[in-house]
């Protein structure tokens, strides 16, 4: 047998640590809110066309040093053709603004088109992104309960929401933009940290059938200990691939990766911390998951 590591000898160290963390961003997002990209908040959307094609990161510093805040600076369609999004608000004279800040530089650029992107259409994403949040919630509950019981439901969901809350608060303090790349990162945080808990759950029923003698506590540490590796590798790799995007990937991903930069690590402390932790707190005991004794000439079908 491997090692046996006594994780939930530090359970109400974590426990507070959580807590702490996701009071934090409670009170941030309270407190500041979301600095919402234009994907919510709406704005002006500017497209111009360079005869030779631009350096991406000069055309925003061209535009930032002009007092142009919340920018978002993208190809479209060619290697010449750039796209600029805009806070501020739509004017007839911003496309001519942009195009004179862009040939400060002696560029020739041509302007294509400029036009107001309605800040309606992101209050309909904001809801409906959040409807599918809280909708991934209330599926994965169902399916956790179906395919274990009621306590690893409860810990599975409180694990996603605890990662969720402290992903949004690390945005809200740290004053990112939050679009919908961060909104699909969230999504996949759920889906990341969900993966982990139903592996480390799957251990937790098989070692309560096995181990009818050990405690909870000495279950749940002894599968801890049994998937510490498999968790690790797992997290390691998806931490490179993330950390490739984040440097290499570009603008338009960069917040993807940060979220789930983040995402990952709080993952993988909740699905070792925060769900085990959530079933001790709750109770678990074997007669939760333990196969039912069979009398002389009864059968029973035990599978999960």
């Amino acid at each position: 047998m491997k090692k046996q590591i006594d994780f939930m000898g530090k359970r109400h160290i974590a426990a507070f640590f959580s807590i702490l963390l996701v009071v934090a961003s409670i009170a941030s997002l309270s407190i500041k809110g979301l600095a919402l990209g234009l994907d919510f908040t709406g704005g002006t959307l500017v497209e111009v066309e360079y005869k030779v094609a631009p350096d991406l990161e000069n055309v925003r510093s061209l535009l930032s040093s002009d007092g142009y805040d919340k920018l978002v600076v993208q190809n479209f369609g060619s290697s010449t053709a750039v796209l600029v999004r805009l806070s501020e608000s739509f004017n007839d004279k911003i496309g001519s603004e942009v195009v004179k800040s862009l040939s400060s530089k002696g560029q020739s650029v041509e302007l294509k088109r400029a036009e107001f992107v309605g800040a309606q259409v992101g209050e309909e994403l904001r809801e409906q992104g959040g409807l599918g949040l809280l909708l991934a919630l209330g599926i994965v509950m169902l399916y956790v309960a179906l395919r274990f019981q009621l306590k690893f439901s409860v810990g599975a969901v409180g694990a996603l929401i605890h990662d969720v809350i402290i992903v949004v608060g690390c945005f809200s303090i740290l004053n990112w933009d939050f679009d919908l790349t961060v909104l699909a990162a969230l999504l996949a945080v759920i889906g990341y940290s969900l993966n982990d808990t139903i592996v480390v759950s799957d251990r937790i029923r098989e070692n309560f059938r096995l181990l009818r003698k050990a405690s909870p506590v000495e279950v749940i540490n002894i599968s801890l200990s049994q998937t510490l590796s498999r968790t690790l590798v797992t997290s390691l790799t998806t931490l490179l691939v993330l950390t490739a995007l984040y440097f290499v990937g570009g603008e338009m991903i960069n917040g993807f990766a940060k979220a789930l930069l983040i995402g990952v690590l709080i993952g993988t402390y909740s699905s070792i911390y925060v769900a085990s932790n959530v079933l001790l707190t709750m109770g678990v005991t074997k007669e939760d998951l333990i196969a039912p004794v069979v009398e002389e000439g009864e059968e029973v079908d035990d599978r999960p």
